[in-house]
């Protein structure tokens, strides 16, 4: 039963983190194209350096 409630606490947690950035990129696009660059620029770069990391401490 605890496992199930973790599944469940896992997919929803997933889904409020997915729904933040998506309302992140809306808040973005709403201020206009520069800070809507930004914000992917910023997360392309997140991404690459959380890989790199990951690579680093293996």
């Amino acid at each position: 039963m605890a496992r199930r409630r973790r599944e469940s606490l896992t997919t929803t947690r997933s889904l409020l983190y997915a729904l933040a950035r998506l309302l992140g990129d809306v808040e973005a696009a709403k201020r206009g194209p520069e800070a809507l660059g930004k914000r992917i620029l910023r997360r392309a770069l997140g991404k690459a350096t959380g890989r790199a990391m990951s690579r680093f401490f293996r």
